[in-house]
């Protein structure tokens, strides 16, 4: 399992470009951030992929002046390996320190401290010297015929990048190629999931009236990512102008879609049946929309903030329904862990979901409209705050920022699959779920239809009382403390934990052993045809179990050791 450090988080460039001074290798200093200096360089090696980093040599003004620069983590960029894909760039700011095994790196956590000045043509572009003097720059339309031939190729991060390029040098201009070269782009996002280009870009590239078709196509592409944003609103308005520009096109499919989408939205209504059977089709990820209920986010005294209802609940009512912000399945590429280090807590040592952490930042530099949700979450290192930060008209990420938010409020859908263990466990983020506190006697439970989170009361809920959930549900007391302390950072003071308490350890380690041998027992012994003395030996367990709990102090509260011995003595009477 590859090691992560994170315990020293330091913040992104938010400098302009244009007012970084320029710096060379030979002034890096070991242990510092550059801060107000930008350090130009080129690729002059392969590059090394790692799980959990890349890195390459690179090279100054100076042929003898290289060094190792690595990009942490967040090393890809539409689906691409940043380094892999450039042979010159920026560095903004850049950190310079010493890896774990010693060795003095350039390194890079933040996405946007690396800016891409020159892209590699081939996998030897590093062995090539461009004359920084000669003008790169392509027009439009050659621009505009390279990104056609990358798309071709299904290069789509090549295809982005050099219709970006044709953009940028054809800041004043207007007409076809224009209009083109955007429609091109927005076809290319959607792909890479860029939904917020590819609806500026779908929008930028109408004609007026025009070019019906093309114009249809635009609204089509406009629809599509609006849809995949969850703006259901906008997407209707963009298929209907379909389709007036084209009555026999998807437009009515889509627009059937996006009326089922906000029934859901609005009335928690789900075809349950079609999800289920939906599932293997949409990899897990069902196409429905959120439903929040009755329910709404404020101050819970003493938690932050927390989730209430506003009307009463009944019994196994539902109370939300939430499609998952992002989600990485363990049988996916994007499925790993890693341990991370992190030293602002005593150095501790956690599993955590690394492939759902670049997964949350790569959504969010892609979609920066959605970048204000998951910055509102709660998180122990504040970062650059709880706004989207642009610079040069792109989005700064603290991945720092967005690990302490995953940390706190990642969710484990279960297991997926048999192969499935603790180095590639599933994991999500639910934003709204996640605003749900604590309690060992929740009164809200979670069901998962693929990514679609299902809550349900599990009593009755009066208007205003918080909804509650079960972040670990071990019976065993010193257990239970120690993972909400470890992952959560917060002991929990519930009227179950404050009788576990005052139990004692003595007390409390006796129950653990019956609960242990009762475990046991279970697994060991079918209830169906019990004989006599096996019923007898359980109902003693039971008891012995039972006799732990002062009737006085857990009058009222569930006495959750109980449960298993208990589910199998009524099994095996009832037979």
């Amino acid at each position: 399992m590859p090691v992560y450090a994170v315990g020293r988080p330091y913040l992104p460039c938010t400098t302009q470009l244009q007012d970084l001074k320029p710096m060379k290798i030979s002034e890096l200093k070991v242990g510092s951030h550059h801060r107000g200096h930008v350090l130009t360089v080129r690729r002059v090696s392969p590059v090394v992929e790692l799980e959990a980093s890349s890195w390459a040599i690179v090279q100054g003004d100076s042929p003898d002046k290289v060094e190792r620069l690595e990009i942490f983590l967040h090393k890809s960029r539409n689906g691409r390996d940043a380094l892999d894909m450039c042979s010159e760039l920026l560095v903004k700011e850049p950190y310079y320190t010493l890896n774990h095994q010693g060795e003095r790196i350039i390194r890079i956590d933040h996405p946007s401290d690396l800016v891409v000045t020159l892209l590699s043509e081939n996998l030897e572009s590093w062995r090539q010297r461009h004359d920084a003097d000669t003008d790169r720059t392509e027009p439009p339309e050659k621009c505009k015929d390279m990104g056609n031939a990358a798309l071709k190729k299904n290069d789509f991060a090549r295809a982005h990048a050099y219709y970006t390029q044709g953009l940028q040098q054809s800041v004043d201009e207007t007409g076809t190629l224009i209009t083109d070269v955007y429609r091109n782009r927005s076809h290319v996002n959607l792909l890479l999931r860029r939904f917020d280009e590819a609806r500026g870009d779908a929008t930028s590239s109408l004609t007026d009236g025009a070019y019906k078709n093309l114009d249809a196509k635009a609204y089509y592409r406009a629809g599509l990512a609006a849809y995949s944003l969850g703006d259901f609103d906008s997407g209707r308005y963009f298929f209907e102008n379909q389709e007036k520009l084209q009555p026999d096109s998807h437009a009515k499919l889509n627009l059937r879609r996006i009326k089922a989408r906000l029934r859901e939205q609005s009335t928690g209504t789900y075809d349950i049946a079609k999800i289920v059977r939906s599932l293997s089709k949409h990899q897990g990820r069902p196409d429905v929309a959120s439903f929040d209920g009755r329910t709404e986010v404020k101050v819970s005294p003493g938690a932050g903030r927390g989730l209430f209802a506003t009307h009463d609940i009944e019994p196994n009512e539902m109370i939300m329904c939430e499609k998952a912000f992002c989600v990485v399945w363990s049988y996916e590429s994007e499925a790993f862990s890693s341990l991370t280090c992190d030293t602002r807590d005593d150095t501790a040592i956690r599993v955590f979901p690394s492939g759902l952490h670049k997964a949350v930042v790569d959504k969010l530099i892609n979609n920066p409209s959605q970048i204000d949700r998951v910055l509102d979450l709660f998180g122990d290192y504040s970062g650059l705050g709880k706004k989207l930060v642009k610079v040069d008209g792109n989005p700064v990420i603290d991945t720092f920022q967005i690990h302490d938010i995953i940390q706190r409020n990642a969710f484990g859908p279960g297991q997926q699959t048999e192969d499935e263990d603790i180095s590639n466990a599933s994991t999500g983020l639910w934003i709204r779920a996640s605003y749900m506190n604590h309690s060992c006697v929740p009164n809200a439970k979670k069901d998962y239809i693929g990514d679609l989170m299902i809550v349900r009361a599990t009593c009755r809920i009066v208007a205003r009382e918080e909804i509650l959930q079960s972040y670990d549900a071990s019976t065993d007391y010193d257990t239970r403390t120690d993972s909400l302390e470890r992952t959560w950072g917060f002991k929990c003071k519930c009227t179950l934990c404050l009788a576990e308490e005052a139990d004692g350890p003595a007390l409390r380690k006796m129950r653990k052993e019956l609960e242990d041998k009762a475990s046991s027992f279970i697994k060991r012994e079918k209830p169906a045809g019990a004989s006599k003395r096996l019923i007898s030996k359980a109902k003693r367990l039971q008891k012995g179990i039972d006799e732990t709990y002062d009737g006085k102090r857990y009058k009222n509260l569930p006495r959750r050791g109980l449960i298993g011995i208990e589910g199998w003595v009524q099994e095996a009477d009832s037979r």
